[in-house]
């Protein structure tokens, strides 16, 4: 999407737009399900809001869907022992995306995670 196209986002939903993003730390409180159910929840109350608010959404639900589905890889190749490696790489390299995504975001910078499957449009 041209980051040219959408209207300039308020402070209300730049800090609505990081919510998206950081709302995938609940994975505290539901491990496994929370870190998707979060931007779901945020991205859903208020995609009305403004441009920014639905598209950073949808990223941060997309980049969560994609964590999620390389961290059940990494548990079939735990039996063979490379996959607990591979999720401590995963899970580190996740939490530094999230974090610079909400920065980004509140900063009324769109960003977009590398290597994210774009399942939600």
């Amino acid at each position: 999407m041209n980051d040219n196209l959408l209207p300039t986002p308020d402070a209300q939903a730049r800090q609505w737009a990081m919510l998206c993003h950081y709302a995938a730390f609940f994975w505290v409180l539901a491990p496994l399900i929370g870190n998707v159910i979060g931007p779901l929840v945020v991205w859903q109350l208020k995609k009305d809001m403004h441009p920014f608010v639905d598209e950073q959404g949808k990223e941060a639900l997309n980049f969560q869907i994609t964590y999620s589905v390389a961290m059940m890889v990494c548990g079939l190749l735990a039996w063979v022992l490379i996959g607990f490696p591979l999720m401590l790489l995963v899970g580190v390299a996740a939490l530094v995306l999230t974090i610079i995504a909400g920065i980004k975001a509140n900063a009324g910078e769109a960003y977009r995670y590398p290597l994210c499957w774009r399942l939600i449009k």
